[in-house]
């Protein structure tokens, strides 16, 4: 019998001293032939870095097959980008393909957004939804829509476009990038929203339209303690560049989730946004601290509205427990006070960093969500006065609409006017080396972000996307967007059945909550809401 034993020892040596022995006798020979001694300035850094891994003890692969397992380092960095642009398919990346991308950066750029040769979609296939057009198609329907932002008890309301720059803080993007947004949204016509980390110098420097978002941490409007001060709210509030203010209660990356910022990273110019003390830890608490109850959320929106001199007050959310949203609308009802408006964050949203287990498993999608707001305020007979806006993963005219056949009333998008800003899904966000400069504060990255020639990007993908827009509502025969009805948006269930949306969700008639809350798949849900509190009624 045959005895491999040192065979299998040769094995293992040579696998593991493969490149010092190799760079080794580089090493002799570029230094025993004079005309290759320039070899030795590339092969002994490389053999000392071989004799480190050796002799390390941190990492088994590095110690058992020194350089040679720094290669697996290199493929894992550049795994993100040999994907996109090797491996994958046209229709195959997340959480955006390379049609959906390649879509807003033709629209941003001006290039041509045409698809030749038909839809690669399997239109048998469940991946499949479509919008049902007209034989009678109205040419005539307007070149442009807005929507009025306030209740009868907003004395300030607001005109916004149908798509704006959805949440998004100074720190987690970079000044330039903030900058590029805020001059595209004022060249278009439409608002950027602040995200929670307050209003910097960037957001004010090009005069865009600002919709202030306030979370847990007040940023912005806090004391020294990090409560809520409404002389420094009403102080920033009540500037003319901010339009609406937005509170908010989850975001559809980490609906539910607190934070904190690194003293080391709460530079000075993050800490004179959010009104903090630089070189501290920056805190944002899971819940806020103003409110526990329905109705004293509303009554802290009422308070708002007061303090920024009338201006619309509305709640940003991603959708987790039906009874809280119906809570919500109960208490609107009782109180008679009301909030302006809605945005629902589908949990399927987020620019940023998250634990995976939030974006993988918590939030409700934005479809199931914005149907289920949509419900509570139609059923509460409120949606005439509470406006409804949708945000997550919007990035077309055709997400759009079906958005507005849900019960939308304008969208917002984060992602898609990254994508205008050059982003390139590296998945570099929360680790400060986005290779594009919008994610990083690292100033040397941001250089390459050109805001002048970015600023110009974000406005024509607004431009081109509304455009879409209205092609489609033409096309449906109708006059505005708000037209589109769930029966007009059906999708496939299998290869062999597709409905009408109306046909798989419940879609409640005005007041039917009001009336006869039995009749609906809600009745469950709306028995556990209350007004004085968040849990359910026992």
């Amino acid at each position: 019998m045959i005895n491999r034993a040192p065979l299998r020892f040769s094995g293992k040596v040579a696998g593991r001293f493969a490149a010092p022995v190799v760079l080794l006798l580089l090493s002799a020979l570029f230094a025993a032939w004079p005309p290759l001694r320039w070899g030795l300035v590339a092969t002994l850094p490389l053999l000392a870095l071989a004799l480190w891994d050796f002799f390390q003890h941190r990492h088994t692969l590095r110690r058992n097959y020194p350089l040679v397992a720094r290669i697996r380092w290199l493929m894992e960095d550049l795994r993100p980008y040999a994907r996109a642009y090797v491996v994958e398919g046209d229709l195959e990346g997340r959480p955006f393909n390379h049609d959906e991308r390649a879509l807003v950066y033709a629209r941003s750029k001006g290039e041509l957004d045409s698809h030749p040769f038909g839809t690669e979609l399997d239109v048998y296939s469940d991946e499949y939804e479509w919008l049902g057009h007209s034989i009678v198609p109205n040419e005539q329907a307007p070149a442009d829509w807005r929507i009025d932002v306030g209740s009868s008890q907003c004395s300030r309301p607001y005109s916004a476009s149908l798509l704006n720059i959805s949440a998004m803080s100074f720190g987690s993007l970079s000044a330039n990038a903030v900058l590029a947004l805020n001059k595209g949204a004022a060249a278009g016509g439409f608002y950027h929203d602040t995200g929670e980390g307050g209003i910097s110098r960037y957001h004010r420097e090009h005069g865009g339209d600002l919709v202030w978002e306030i979370g847990s941490g007040y940023f912005g409007c806090r004391d020294a303690q990090g409560r809520f001060d409404p002389a420094r709210f009403a102080d920033n509030a009540q500037a003319e560049q901010v339009k609406m203010v937005e509170i908010k209660l989850s975001q559809g990356a980490k609906p539910g989730h607190g934070g904190v910022l690194p003293g080391a990273k709460v530079t000075a110019e993050i800490a004179e946004a959010r009104g903090v003390t630089p070189g501290k830890d920056c805190i944002s608490p899971a819940a806020h601290a103003t409110f526990s109850t329905p109705v004293e959320l509303l009554e802290w929106a009422a308070q708002l509205r007061d303090l920024s001199g009338g201006k619309p007050i509305g709640l940003k959310l991603c959708v987790g427990k039906p009874h809280e949203a119906f809570a919500l609308a109960k208490a609107m009802r009782e109180t008679g006070i009301r909030v302006d408006y809605i945005i629902v964050d589908g949990g399927e949203g987020g620019t940023g960093a998250a634990p995976v287990e939030m974006s993988n498993r918590v939030g409700m999608p934005l479809r199931e969500g914005l149907i289920l707001m949509r419900n509570a305020l139609v059923g509460c007979d409120l949606k005439d006065e509470v406006r409804l806006a949708a945000a997550g993963k919007i990035h077309s005219g055709a997400g759009m609409a079906m958005s507005f056949g849900l019960g939308a009333d304008w969208c917002n998008a984060a992602r898609s006017f990254m994508f205008a800003l050059g982003c390139v899904q590296s998945m570099r966000c929360h680790d400060d080396t986005c290779p594009t400069g919008i994610t990083t504060q690292d100033a040397t990255r941001q250089r390459g972000l050109v805001v002048d020639d970015k600023a110009e990007r974000v406005t024509r993908f607004h431009r081109h996307t509304l455009h879409a827009l209205r092609e489609l509502v033409v096309s449906m025969g109708l006059d505005n967007p708000w037209q589109i009805e769930p029966c007009n948006i059906s999708e496939r269930q299998n290869s062999a059945r597709s409905d009408s949306i109306d046909q798989i969700y419940q879609f409640l008639e005005r007041g039917q909550l009001l009336a006869d809350p039995g009749s609906t798949q809600y009745a469950r849900e709306w028995a556990y809401a209350r007004i004085d509190s968040f849990a359910r009624a026992l």
